[in-house]
């Protein structure tokens, strides 16, 4: 194996480049994966923007990247007594969670205590180096086996379709709800399928431009957002009720402010899309009218749940592919994925 590897590195927000760095070196509990797939999450747009100063990432220079696919290289100690060997094909996820806070003994390793401590917690691709590269070491807790049936590309878009069941989770759709997602990117698109699985019996995606084209192609009942009020329409489908529940995708002030008023009384939104600024919400009518407002972080078990229905069909991850691109051209990858003209939901790019 040679020494270096090629890794996108983000030097400070808004400047970045292709270079040459050391290939890491798995430690106990850890593996070293070759990447042959990885697709840019909105995250990462923003951290490369530099949105989350000292947060995501905690310091530049940085290698993002956190939606991945490849097989094992190399083993850390005490791997092998998890049954992993080298060339397992794999699926990657971010969160390598501490595995003893109260959050982690619950299941929910996503709301880990120790989030961010060194020696406890590791978000990849977040507060440490990530996937947008040849190779990256990841934690045994954050892998997972690929099925034959899936390719690495579409074993990159598992850790979105987790979080995209994760929400609908967090939504309580119920068999037979009404269901309206806000939003018509990759997790809105394949929280509209998670919705199905569950049970929904209608699903209205509110977006526009070819997102929703998108959406009415995927089979989905739409609302264009720039013809009109979006909440007044999604009412009078409805009948005037409301929707039972909403799945709030974009994470702008306007689209949760949409959500709260598309809910009947007694409605949820679940909420994964993360809002960079602050959102004034109509408090009087959560009270009077029993709504709900949750959050939605990443996927909490989930990853093992989505393989068997990504590879049914039934979390239609190809359908939302859109763009390929080599390492070499990140630049243009992820100049394309902000260009609203470009017609991108998700991009793979490969090492």
């Amino acid at each position: 194996m040679p020494e270096t590897m090629e890794a996108l590195v983000v030097l400070e927000p808004n400047r970045m480049e292709i270079r040459a760095v050391p290939i890491p070196v798995p430690g106990p509990n850890e593996v070293l994966a070759r990447v042959r797939a990885v697709s840019i999450c909105g995250t990462d747009a923003h951290l490369i923007r530099g949105d989350y100063p000292g947060f995501w990432p905690p310091a530049f220079p940085f290698i993002p990247g956190h939606e991945w696919a490849g097989e094992i290289a190399a083993l850390g100690p005490g791997v092998e007594l998890y049954g992993w060997k080298v060339g397992d094909r794999v699926a990657g996820t971010s969160h390598d969670a501490c595995g003893v806070c109260q959050k982690c003994v619950e299941g929910r390793y996503n709301l880990c205590e120790n989030y961010g401590r060194p020696g406890l917690h590791k978000q990849y691709g977040h507060n440490v180096q990530g996937a947008d590269a040849e190779y990256v070491v990841q934690g045994v807790k954050t892998i997972f086996p690929l099925p034959d049936g899936l390719t690495f590309e579409d074993g990159a878009l598992v850790d979105p379709a987790s979080i995209a069941l994760h929400v609908a989770n967090r939504g309580g759709i119920s068999p037979g709800d009404t269901v309206a997602i806000t939003g018509a990117g990759a997790i809105g698109l394949l929280g509209g399928d998670a919705a199905r699985i569950r049970g929904a019996a209608r699903v209205i995606v509110v977006g526009r431009g070819h997102r929703l084209a998108k959406a009415a192609a995927m089979g989905f009942e739409t609302v264009d957002a720039a013809a009109g009020d979006p909440v007044a329409t999604v009412r009078a489908m409805t009948g005037g009720f409301g929707v039972d529940v909403v799945l709030e995708c974009a994470g702008v002030p306007v689209t949760v402010q949409w959500a709260l008023g598309m809910l009947r009384r007694g409605g949820r939104c679940a909420a994964v899309g993360i809002p960079t600024v602050g959102v004034e919400i109509a408090m009087q009518r959560l009270v009077l009218d029993e709504l709900e407002l949750v959050g939605s972080r990443a996927s909490a078990g989930e990853m093992r749940r989505v393989m068997p229905l990504v590879e049914q069909g039934r979390m239609r991850v190809r359908d939302v592919t859109t763009h390929r691109f080599s390492l070499a051209e990140y630049a243009r990858a992820i100049a394309t994925f902000n260009d609203p003209a470009s017609g991108a939901i998700k991009i793979i790019v490969a090492p």
